[in-house]
């Protein structure tokens, strides 16, 4: 009980600033494109397939590639982790297209989209509501 009570409370008493959500979404928006067009940069320089290989060679190129790589991967992991916690804990829906959008969009998508979505949530709770209307936390799926 001590756990689930301090989270709803802490839910309940943090105000809803729903301006909140469309920042993060616009923010999905800009993590979607910006690095596809570097991505298609990447194709039109080295071949119309994706070639993985070659594009983790040149991302670990040289120490600055390196820096920006490793500082990526290990940001990642832990907000990746983040997110599967924080979404079974207020029982959000549909964390599959965020996991799956981090590998076929871009992580500067899926993490943004994630806060949206979580941002979405929050509101719901606050507002007593859930999407099986039973008002709780519980409706989890990864």
């Amino acid at each position: 009980m001590g756990q689930r009570s301090t989270d709803d409370a802490v839910i309940n008493r943090t105000p809803h600033q729903p301006w909140l959500a469309w920042i993060y979404l616009t923010l999905a928006i800009a993590g979607g494109i910006l690095p596809w067009l570097a991505n298609l940069e990447f194709m039109q320089q080295y071949g119309a397939s994706f070639d993985v290989g070659q594009f983790v060679q040149l991302a670990n190129a040289n120490p600055a590639a390196r820096s920006l790589s490793r500082d990526l991967l290990v940001g990642a992991s832990a907000v990746t982790l983040w997110m599967v916690v924080e979404s079974r804990r207020l029982g959000m829906r549909h964390l599959w297209i965020v996991l799956l959008s981090a590998v076929t969009i871009a992580f500067a998508f899926a993490a943004p989209f994630f806060l949206f979505l979580r941002e979405r949530r929050l509101s719901e709770l606050a507002k007593g509501s859930s999407p099986d209307g039973a008002g709780g936390t519980g409706g989890a799926s990864a």
